[in-house]
């Protein structure tokens, strides 16, 4: 049986540090189950940037994460994109801190690209329905919010892989689809911002290549 000595080991303990995780060597004594959801999250993301990787995919890195700690690993994923030259690839349903750290933001539904875009572009005039209903189902809490108020939200709910709709995935929930919807739209560009829709919003469809 292999044994394990962590003085053996080589380790930079800062970046275990710098994700807020102060027992370090503690952490690296336990067992995963030992640890709490936000805990194995922190060590996978330590381990992942401890070869200093050109390259790095974060699909949902924050998850099951306290504000707190979410900023904290939001704000050093960006310092290592800024300082170590290190592209980062980042999977997230929250559009907010999208809007804050990526350069283009790509939005994909049931398996397929919809819309691609700077930020300041993608968030404030949508050319794609899902992009839009994403946007509007974020809630605003600069108001007071009715008594039981609902999110706005698209009909029906998303199909399986197995029974994925013809032409555009998203028709049967868009509240803009027609006729043409049957056949799947192709993704097109306008300036800097793609969109997959046969009728994109916000933008006039012979401007669009």
């Amino acid at each position: 049986m292999a044994t394990f000595s962590l003085a053996k080991t080589p380790c930079n303990w800062s970046y275990f540090i710098g994700f807020g995780i102060k027992d370090h060597k503690d952490i690296m004594r336990s067992y995963p189950y030992e640890l709490t959801e936000g805990e194995c999250q922190k060590v996978m993301i330590a381990i992942a940037i401890a070869n200093q990787p050109r390259l790095l995919i974060a699909d949902e890195p924050t998850n099951a994460m306290e504000p707190a700690t979410q900023t904290q690993i939001f704000r050093l994923l960006t310092r290592l994109n800024q300082n170590n030259n290190m592209t980062i690839l980042l999977i997230s349903h929250d559009l907010q801190w999208m809007s804050k750290l990526a350069s283009k933001i790509t939005v994909m539904y049931c398996g397929q690209t919809v819309e691609t875009a700077i930020p300041e572009e993608l968030l404030v005039t949508p050319y794609h329905p899902y992009t839009q209903a994403l946007i509007r189902s974020i809630p605003d809490f600069t108001n007071s919010l009715p008594h039981k108020s609902r999110l706005n939200t698209l009909p029906g709910a998303i199909p399986s892989l197995e029974h994925l709709p013809v032409g555009c995935r998203l028709g049967p929930r868009c509240p803009y689809a027609q006729r043409q919807c049957i056949e799947a739209p192709r993704l097109r560009t306008f300036k800097n911002h793609a969109v997959a829709c046969h009728f994109p919003l916000n933008v006039e469809t012979t401007d669009v290549r």
